[in-house]
């Protein structure tokens, strides 16, 4: 027998970075699990610097940037979280974010994972993680714009 709303994901990861799209992502994430009454599953990566980028006082300053980031994101989703009445666990990880986010989708065997697109120019057609988890991926993906 159908019932109505139970017919959905149970848990939904979402990646965040604290950029526009995934900060959307996030709120469709969010909006998804109210309505089903599941889960969100956050994660954060730590990316490592670019190959550029060699001083340790740069790296620190990477470091820090990224941490604050992560403040201010565990700040804003508690918020809205609470709001919404929507359960949530936040995780970080160090590393490829693609290779983090697929991991963690096995890990906790997630139901489906939501990424904002990417912004930057002459990854929005081709290598952009969206894309490489849509192609890749054993679980539904959203790519939110």
């Amino acid at each position: 027998m159908f019932e109505l709303g139970t017919d959905g994901p149970h848990s939904i990861l979402v990646g965040v970075d604290g950029s526009e799209t995934s900060l959307r992502a996030g709120a469709y994430a969010a909006g998804l699990a109210r309505r089903q009454g599941a889960e969100v599953i956050i994660l954060f990566v730590h990316t490592p610097p670019g190959a550029g980028i060699l001083s340790a006082g740069l790296i620190e300053v990477q470091r820090e940037a990224q941490a604050t980031v992560v403040d201010e994101l565990k700040v804003e989703i508690r918020r809205n979280a609470t709001l919404l009445g929507v359960r949530f666990t936040f995780h970080e990880r160090h590393g490829n974010p693609y290779l983090e986010l697929v991991r963690l989708a096995d890990e906790l065997r997630v139901d489906a994972v939501v990424i904002g697109a990417s912004t930057r120019s002459g990854r929005r057609l081709v290598g952009s993680l969206a894309s490489r988890l849509v192609r890749d991926a054993r679980w539904p993906v959203t790519v939110v714009p």
